[in-house]
């Protein structure tokens, strides 16, 4: 399938939900406010633009300016993209929503759930103490597996996992870069009902376990060393490497979306609506990405 049948379909796809629900968490000046350039075009731009590789608001806005013209012939200044574009930040979550049940319901009755986390940083290091912006939603936390200190936020995704195929996300959620990990699980763990999940060691919890147990579910995790304890034993080594592996490919989902759409630096952001596009628009482009017909 070429380009420019991509581009076509996901504008009508964009237009007819946009006309159908989506309108309503657009933020607008007025009722009467009809610019020439339409939030479907906005939308449609940002999204094709993340398809296409590019990482941030500018890029996005001189590839369509340079190479899509013909297409776009009424796309305003970049000072106003950009306007515009934050102006529609409440219109990312629910067509992600939308996005999600374009997805065939899986036929294997034997789901297993994996969840994990990923940061998405705006400033790291020494830059991350002296961060300001999107207050109200993003702060200052540590990331374990890059061994370093960041202001921002983090992305959670709960997913069903697939065989042969990235796992599928039912929940995903975000939270400030100090939020616990297992805080968001506890929340949605009355919705998980007769289902096993697995995590790393961050999710470990004995009163969480129990009540996924209540609803005929687990929670699997690698064996914690106990307080004193040098070495684990073989048989838990064992079960830490099972869980592992089981649980790999939400890793490699978090790499796939890292890969196609660079979400995890955030540094160009500038506000908190600049964050919530930057990080539900990227994943709306990721989603659509899993999607046969794109």
């Amino acid at each position: 399938m070429d380009w420019e049948l991509k581009l076509i379909m996901l504008f009508v796809y964009i237009c007819n939900h946009y006309n159908e629900f989506l309108w309503v968490y657009g933020e607008r000046q007025s009722p009467n406010d009809e610019p020439d350039f339409s939030d479907v075009e906005v939308i449609v731009v940002y999204l094709w633009g993340v398809i296409r590789g590019y990482r941030n608001p500018k890029s996005i806005y001189h590839y369509t300016k340079d190479h899509l013209g013909p297409w776009f012939p009424w796309l305003p200044s970049y000072k106003n993209f950009v306007t515009r574009l934050n102006r529609l930040d409440g219109v990312f979550v629910p067509l992600l929503v939308q996005i999600q049940e374009e997805f065939t319901p899986l036929d294997n009755q034997d789901f297993i759930k994996l969840i994990d986390s990923m940061p998405i940083m705006m400033a790291k290091a020494q830059r991350s103490g002296n961060a300001k912006v999107a207050r109200g939603l993003a702060n200052k936390g540590y990331n374990a597996s890059k061994k370093t200190y960041y202001y921002g936020v983090k992305l959670h995704i709960l997913g069903t996992r697939r065989t042969g195929a990235l796992p599928l996300p039912d929940y995903i959620g975000l939270t400030a870069a100090s939020e616990a990990d297992i805080n968001v699980l506890k929340e949605i763990a009355s919705e998980i009902q007769d289902t096993p999940v697995y995590a790393d060691k961050a999710y470990i919890d004995e009163l969480l376990s129990q009540l996924l147990a209540e609803q005929g579910s687990s929670l699997n995790t690698p064996v914690k060393k106990k307080k004193g304890q040098k070495n684990l034993f073989l048989f838990q080594e064992a079960l830490s490497t099972l869980v592992s592996q089981v649980r790999q490919p939400i890793e490699s989902l978090f790499n796939w979306i890292q890969e196609k759409t660079g979400i995890q630096i955030a540094s160009h952001v500038r506000s908190t609506k600049g964050l919530l596009v930057h990080v539900f628009g990227k994943m709306a482009a990721a989603m659509l990405m899993l999607l046969a017909n794109f």
